[in-house]
């Protein structure tokens, strides 16, 4: 599959710069692999849509304050993404750096009194950086990690975590799960499915884009994620398995995969994939070139995605991290 196949014409104004309010009240696509069909409906219709031994899984990860400007030697400012920790004990950590051609291994940068060290390139832009407390550093100077197409508002750094995360280590917010109030939860299961909780850590495995002519030669990188016992229970008891987003897609998958509950995954899912855990995938509106698209392809073939997209162009749907969700029925697993 060449690359090209995941363009698409956006129009700028259609990407969400804010939450619904309330969160439930955005629109949801609801698309029938099987039937080849396409409806339009509002997100607090989800739970018309599960049945009774559903299992809706959601990634309990929790967004870091994970950007960070600090100073080099002689003034000059870096900022600094940090993506994940490479140590047991929190101390070193892979970053994202600009401009990166500015750093050398051995390098002590300064963040509001609080000293950095570049250790070495993992290349592609990254460094890995340490430090005596990088997670209490985030958590008083950090900045949430929007990504480039929303404007950097405190309101918009409010909004930018799921109201069911709790295990902090993301470098970007799972976004499907942002649809989800605490009452919509309840709503699920009152409709009779079950509720699994997984954690999948986002970060450039996610969201970098896809720079290669051919999708194939794309790499991912790593990501941790864990699937608890009792998430395993859950899902595996399921009649059908409803991945809210790619991040638990990505998950679910992997752990069908390797057969590891916990790990790191470099799992690539486009078209060609055979999947074997999930059957619905709840989703937004992904950025044009991104893995993420290829990911929903492969879920539901690239025509009736294709389609699906004009459509929401041509019907104002809103994109991205804070626009409207899509929810695929029928595809992954249960495709022939």
């Amino acid at each position: 599959m060449l690359t090209s196949e995941l363009d698409y014409r956006l129009p700028r104004e259609l990407i969400a710069q804010s939450l619904a309010t309330p969160r439930d009240s955005s629109r949801l696509m609801v698309v029938n692999v099987s039937r080849n069909a396409i409806e339009h409906h509002v997100f607090r219709d989800l739970p018309h849509f599960l049945h009774r031994g559903d299992a809706a899984v959601l990634n309990e990860t929790k967004v870091l304050p994970a950007r960070l400007s600090a100073r080099r030697p002689g003034g000059g400012e870096t900022e600094l993404l940090f993506l994940r920790s490479l140590t047991e004990g929190n101390g070193l950590w892979e970053v994202m750096v600009r401009p990166s051609r500015r750093l050398k291994p051995g390098m002590a940068l300064s963040a509001g009194g609080e000293e950095l060290r570049v250790v070495e390139s993992l290349g592609e832009g990254r460094w890995a950086v340490a430090g005596t407390d990088v997670p209490g550093t985030l958590r008083r100077l950090g900045r949430m990690p929007l990504p480039p197409y929303l404007e950097a508002t405190s309101g918009a750094e409010r909004e930018y975590q799921t109201v069911y995360a709790r295990n902090e280590g993301s470098a970007a917010a799972p976004t499907a799960g942002f649809h989800f109030t605490k009452e919509m939860l309840e709503e699920v299961e009152r409709a009779g499915a079950g509720l699994a909780r997984v954690t999948l850590h986002v970060g450039p495995g996610t969201f970098s884009p896809v720079r290669v002519e051919e999708l194939s030669e794309h790499e991912m990188h790593a990501e941790y994620y864990n699937v608890p016992e009792e998430a395993a229970r859950v899902v595996g008891e399921a009649r059908r398995v409803v991945a809210v987003g790619t991040t638990v897609a990505r998950t679910l998958e992997s752990w069908a995969a390797s057969g590891e509950r916990e790990g790191e995954t470099e799992i690539f899912i486009y078209p060609g994939y055979r999947w074997r855990a999930v059957d619905v995938l709840l989703t937004n509106f992904h950025l044009p070139r991104s893995t993420l698209l290829a990911m929903v392809m492969s879920f539901a073939g690239k025509e009736l995605v294709r389609e699906a997209y004009e459509t929401a162009v041509r019907e104002r749907y809103r994109f991205f991290s804070f626009g409207d969700a899509m929810l695929l029925i029928g595809g992954g697993r249960g495709r022939p």
